[in-house]
């Protein structure tokens, strides 16, 4: 009979962390669990951001309570809230947590439209490649996305963060930078997507030539996303839209290769950053080529 006790107690304790599991909320009742509650399963997101803010200021799990709370105010449409949030209260969070708190500041920049503050902190993400700071100096880190975690490669994160800020560049018409940038990331890791904003940055630039073999790529499956629907439709839209009586010849046609040159031209765009000293991943060498020369 106490046996069947244990097993029938044994058997709600389960049934209470399935809960837990199923809604993918904490357990307890701390102000961040009341937090999680009020956001995943009673829907009420506006009291739910009311207890973030009890859990920061009570120190209750306080790295994933403002990552939490700015999640939730983005998607309340209250960005500019959780950007100032973030600003005032990440020195309050663990080193370990500043990496993605700089991510999520990212993604509000650019719903709010601040391209300038997105492009300083893009910078600042590549510099702490370059100083070797980025993955607490480890090659990989792991990732979740839709639930399921995965492995990050410094490569693969430094292709995205030049990505992002080419299309930051572009933003601001700076389609000059934008090729710069998007031509960086196409050599770490091409990338059909990127291919076609790199194609929009030539037809801006009234390099159709170069446009049109970009685009071409991506048709042609010889680029890792070609397989995307959407993106082959825009690669087709952007092909259509060229004029094939209008081609410039490239600026790289003449003298050093268009590798060298464009090595060399984001050297001059990535300077501002300089002078580094550091412990520098094998990888930046191959993205940005900082020369000890011009770091004096």
């Amino acid at each position: 009979m106490a046996s069947s006790r244990r097993r029938g107690g044994g058997g709600g304790g389960e049934k209470k962390d399935l809960f837990h599991v199923v809604h993918k909320v904490p357990a307890g009742d701390s102000p961040y669990v009341r937090a999680k509650h009020l956001q995943l399963v009673e829907k009420q997101p506006d009291l739910a951001i009311v207890w973030f803010w009890k859990a920061i200021n009570s120190g209750d799990r306080v790295d994933s309570a403002l990552k939490d709370m700015a999640v939730v105010m983005k998607q309340q449409d209250r960005s500019e809230e959780a950007i100032e949030a973030i600003r005032s209260f990440r020195h309050l969070c663990s080193k370990q947590a500043q990496e993605s708190l700089d991510n999520l500041l990212i993604d509000l920049y650019k719903k709010c439209g601040k391209v300038e503050e997105q492009i300083e902190l893009l910078k600042q993400k590549l510099k702490m490649i370059y100083l070797g700071e980025a993955f607490n100096g480890k090659a990989t880190k792991k990732a979740r996305s839709h639930g399921k975690k995965f492995q990050v490669s410094i490569q693969q994160e430094t292709s995205r963060i030049l990505g992002n800020l080419g299309w930051a560049y572009m933003q601001q018409n700076n389609y000059e930078a934008a090729e710069l940038v998007y031509r960086k990331a196409q050599t770490i890791e091409p990338d059909a997507n990127r291919a076609c904003n790199l194609g929009l940055c030539l037809i801006k630039l009234g390099r159709h030539g170069e446009a049109r073999q970009t685009l071409e790529d991506v048709l042609l499956h010889r680029i890792y996303g070609s397989d995307d629907e959407k993106v082959v439709a825009r690669a087709e839209q952007l092909l259509h839209e060229l004029n094939p009586f209008n081609c410039v010849s490239s600026p790289f046609d003449v003298g050093q290769s268009v590798h060298e040159e464009i090595m060399e031209r984001l050297d001059l765009v990535m300077n501002e950053w300089a002078p580094f000293r550091s412990r520098r991943l094998p990888v930046f060498e191959e993205i940005a080529a900082f020369r000890d020369q011009i770091a004096c």
